[in-house]
């Protein structure tokens, strides 16, 4: 029996009758904390339907031939894989107009969820640029084009409204992971968090690689407090929340890039090891990939967390690192993002000026 379905009988809340079930995003399905996110929605939210995207579609990749078979086990799933390559923004475009005309045809009910679990993490060369945009890999895959998604994709929730799933891990614990050397940070120059230059001599290939990840993670949680407080300021939206989620995990074998056949080993090696009980002598609450897809799917639709916002760590509220927590920093965050996607009136419900976040006089930095 797999671990999701232990999970599920623990007894969680189920759908309360005055929420209708929508549509459930999950981006990165075929990754391992997707795998398991998408086993744990369909046996504890069946009445939702799934979408479960992933970069490669066809039926040479070994990993999304994973998911088919999770899919496949549940006869009655309203589930289906779309391909969404996070690396191009034209795909990010694309895929956003075909599954907004979707819903908006009533061929698939409106967005209860978007979970942006989508990662890329290379610590093995420096900056990689991305072939059609030219922003660096790590950075666009896991901040910029899971934010032009979320801002095309708004205005499709349903008038219940939902919750929007972000990533914010490896930014808020400095110096926990053994392979951090350099500290994250958003730095004084943003455009250097989109096309980082080139290593110096002297710079480690794992440590900045490392640092880009995280410089990721913390630029999405950065940003998402900028999301909340313009949800908040629009009636049509108020009943959407962002949650900024770091679910833990130690060891973090997720993140591993490029995927292998190693990577995987290792990665039931640490599922095993993770239950033993002499690590708790070492960790007091280890955690696993199967853990955290159990967390971000329980706090995207369980009734239990309706309403609530902001960065979470093991399913309870936490503080963020302070720079996040810099207005100024997320306004100006907010603005270049939009620039960099793509973002404007013409192509989200968000009120957006001039590639930012519309603000109140005498508010932001």
């Amino acid at each position: 029996m797999s671990n999701l379905l232990f999970y599920c009988s623990e007894g969680f809340l189920s759908t309360p009758s005055d929420i209708v079930p929508g549509s459930v995003l999950l981006t990165g399905a075929n990754g391992s904390v997707g795998l398991h996110a998408a086993e744990y929605m369909l046996v504890t939210f069946p009445e939702y339907t799934a979408i479960f995207t992933v970069r490669d579609a066809s039926y040479s990749d070994t990993h999304t031939n994973q998911l088919r078979a999770v899919i496949a086990r549940f006869p009655n799933a309203r589930a289906s894989i779309q391909q969404l390559d996070l690396s191009s923004l034209a795909s990010v475009h694309a895929f956003a107009d075909s599954l907004v005309a979707t819903i908006a045809s009533g061929n698939s009910p409106p967005l209860s969820a978007i979970i942006c679990n989508a990662r890329y993490r290379n610590l093995l060369t420096g900056p990689e640029l991305t072939p059609d945009d030219g922003f660096d890999k790590t950075f666009q895959v896991n901040h910029l084009s899971h934010a032009a998604l979320v801002l095309r994709l708004v205005g499709s929730f349903g008038p219940s409204g939902g919750r929007i799933l972000v990533s914010g891990d490896a930014h808020d614990y400095p110096g926990r992971d053994p392979v951090e050397v350099y500290p994250p940070t958003l730095g004084t120059d943003l455009d250097l968090l989109a096309r980082p230059p080139p290593l110096s001599d002297g710079d480690g290939v794992r440590g900045r690689g490392y640092q880009r990840y995280a410089n990721s993670r913390l630029a999405l949680t950065t940003w998402c407090y900028a999301l909340n407080r313009l949800l908040t300021k629009q009636p049509s939206l108020s009943s959407i929340t962002a949650l900024a989620v770091d679910p833990d995990i130690f060891p973090d074998l997720t993140r591993k890039t490029p995927s292998s056949p190693l990577h995987w080993a290792q990665l039931l090696v640490s599922e095993s090891l993770l239950r033993l009980p002499i690590l708790r002598l070492f960790y007091p609450a280890p955690r696993t990939v199967s853990d955290a897809a159990r967390d971000y799917v329980e706090m995207a639709l369980s009734p239990r967390y309706v309403g609530e916002s902001g960065f979470w760590r093991l399913s309870e509220t936490g503080g963020s690192t302070p720079e996040s927590l810099e207005e100024g920093k997320q306004e100006a965050l907010w603005r270049r993002t939009a620039e960099w996607a793509g973002i404007g009136r013409g192509n989200t419900v968000v009120e957006v000026d001039a590639g930012g976040v519309k603000l109140s006089e005498g508010e932001g930095g």
